[in-house]
């Protein structure tokens, strides 16, 4: 069974969705229960963005995780600064992990509209970055911010870009669909180009601004990316990301890779219902899987097929995402 490595950002990510707020307790309580589902990576804040997240990293030291590591979130030094004196690298540092994840920009239109800095300026600021934290013992996640849209724009730049982190040392690099726009069918066929073009781990971050995170995602791990990064509930900005929820029994249960251990997958309904509670937030009755109708059954020929054998109307059986009929 191909292992994939499940990357949580609910703390992170998940918490810039609309009407989302977590306290430090919040949060520490949702780490130990993704700990329990058995998700890889928890994706824990930005120390450098806010006094909340360096206070969570402070009291995250007390946490007892069995199966997760906890990850940083930053991004790649300034323009023109150096590694060394960047605040936000500083505070990656600060905040007592093993494992940082930087973005950078892997899109030539955003480096010269957004970060209004040169092409080459922009590789700089990702190869001293990535390199500054690995001297320092970090294992380093990179984010190619905008890569799809990058890839399609100028693919020789988007290219660079990884080829860049990867000879700094990144231990994962993570393209990223930042605007959620882009289809299946582009995601599998740029996602197996990069694979053949670049050695190493990948990683798939996928939003849902054209309904297609899951989908999106399912096609990357197909084309060879070993890292899933998502929300357990799919919450986070604009139309939220990769639901993985959905995702974990589906690259699981129908595809047969690992994404947690196998005597958790009954736990999934369970700590998707208290990870919400936590974050006071009602999972949709109709989420795959997880949601409190995904096995309900209403009328007629349904309850007749159900009632004789329940995988007539039923893709999986509700016990084994410890969900009921």
């Amino acid at each position: 069974m191909e292992r994939l490595d499940i990357l949580d950002s609910t703390l992170r990510d998940g918490s810039q969705g609309e009407n989302i707020s977590f306290s430090v307790n919040d949060k520490l309580n949702i780490a130990r229960l993704l700990d329990g589902l058995g998700v890889a990576y928890i994706e824990a804040g930005n120390p450098a963005s806010n006094p909340k997240d360096r206070e969570f990293f402070e009291k995250a030291a007390g946490l007892s995780l069995r199966h997760a590591r906890l990850v940083a979130f930053g991004s790649t030094r300034k323009p023109h600064a150096a590694a060394e004196e960047d605040e936000g690298l500083a505070a990656l540092l600060a905040a007592g992990v093993e494992t940082a994840a930087i973005f950078g920009k892997a899109s030539a239109f955003h480096v010269e509209r957004v970060l209004r800095t040169s092409r080459e300026e922009n590789l700089r600021m990702v190869e001293d970055s990535v390199r500054f934290l690995k001297a320092r013992g970090l294992a380093v996640f990179f984010d190619a911010e905008h890569f799809f849209d990058g890839y399609r724009q100028d693919r020789d730049y988007a290219m660079a870009v990884l080829q860049t982190a990867r000879r700094a040392g990144a231990d994962c690099l993570v393209l990223c669909d930042t605007n959620g726009g882009t289809l299946p069918g582009e995601i599998r066929d740029t996602v197996q180009a990069v694979r053949a073009a670049v050695e190493g781990n990948l990683g798939i971050h996928c939003h849902n601004d054209a309904g297609c995170a899951e989908a999106n995602t399912i096609l990357a791990v197909q084309a060879g990316a070993s890292q899933v990064q998502g929300t357990l509930l799919g919450f986070g900005e604009r139309c939220g990301n990769a639901n993985l929820s959905t995702l974990i029994p589906s690259l699981q249960l129908k595809l047969g890779y690992r994404c947690i251990p196998p005597e958790n997958m009954a736990g999934l309904t369970r700590c998707v219902r208290a990870v919400g509670e936590a974050a006071n937030v009602v999972p949709d009755n109709g989420m795959p899987y997880v949601g409190r109708s995904a096995f309900a059954h209403k009328g007629g020929m349904h309850i007749d097929g159900v009632m004789k054998v329940p995988a007539s109307f039923e893709h999986i059986d509700p016990a084994a995402v410890g969900n009921s009929r």
